[in-house]
């Protein structure tokens, strides 16, 4: 089947520029569930590129050990803890988020994963899942009918296969990636070098990004600029496609500066600015 390319050309189909009568009241509220001891980095960086990509308002949840990280590291994030120190065991706010975005840094403690089978059971609201929610959902499939349609996935090639199976070609994997979004009714984005992004039969192709991307926290970034265009009322397949497309293209921008080595998921966030700016015709001398 062939791809439909995402390039700037289809990107403005998906695009829209906010009004500008709007306040962050009407920009989305997102929530970011993750972090457990050591790994609160990726929460971090999820949030703050929540917020750089648009969104009014974003939440983190996380547990104590997380609390004075983000409150210092990211003042424009609220924080809400889980009552245990070093991971989530139980997900629960009062806050109704318009999206939100699981898995960065979460661990697999057997509490985490009840807490995440619970948080699944009864929410409704969109949904991005990266990370270690994906692992647990790999390890416990018969959860996947818990999903809304259309709940977007954000796995690695090893976090594809837990989910899918092996496979012995690039044609067998994207057949069993289509087979899989098609039973499960979601959308998948298979992070890699080109990503593509997997809508039942529809298949979409990135052409922005370089190997500087291959980089600690990467995804966690991507995770946080797609969960940040669904808060901002996206529908789910153009928040997958634009967050691909912006994630990319801001490692082509900052590479004449970086050089690929000495890029980081920092870099991702410092440059989603010049990325929407160039959406908008704006002449940064990078394209």
């Amino acid at each position: 089947m062939n791809p439909i390319y995402i390039d700037q050309k289809e990107i403005l189909k998906h695009y829209k520029q906010p009004d500008k009568y709007t306040h962050k009241g009407i920009q989305g509220h997102a929530i970011i569930i993750g972090g457990s001891y050591g790994k609160i980095g990726a929460v971090t960086l999820s949030s703050k590129a929540c917020l750089k990509t648009g969104c009014g308002l974003v939440t983190v949840f996380i547990p104590k050990c997380g609390y004075d990280i983000l409150q210092i590291s990211i003042p424009e994030v609220m924080v809400v803890t889980d009552n245990q120190e070093k991971f989530i065991s139980n997900i629960t706010f009062d806050i109704k988020p318009q999206a939100i975005g699981i898995g960065p840094g979460l661990g697999l403690e057997i509490e985490t994963q009840q807490a995440v089978y619970k948080f699944l059971k009864i929410n409704k609201t969109s949904l991005v899942i990266d990370a270690d929610a994906l692992n647990i959902l790999s390890k416990n499939k018969e959860w996947l009918p818990l999903l809304l349609p259309k709940t977007i996935i954000t796995p690695h090639p090893k976090e594809l296969e837990r989910l899918i199976g092996k496979w012995n070609s690039e044609e067998e994997k994207i057949d069993k990636a289509i087979t899989f979004s098609k039973q499960y009714h979601l959308i998948i984005v298979m992070k890699g070098a080109p990503t593509r992004i997997i809508d039942e039969d529809t298949i979409y192709e990135n052409t922005t990004g370089n190997a500087a991307l291959a980089t600690a926290g990467s995804g966690d970034v991507l995770t946080g600029m797609i969960t940040s265009l669904l808060a901002q009322s996206y529908e789910p397949i153009s928040a997958a496609i634009l967050g691909v497309y912006l994630h990319g293209l801001t490692a082509d921008i900052a590479l004449p500066e970086t050089g690929y080595q000495s890029f980081i998921a920092s870099d991702i966030i410092t440059n989603i600015g010049k990325a929407y700016l160039s959406l908008e015709n704006k002449d940064w001398n990078f394209l």
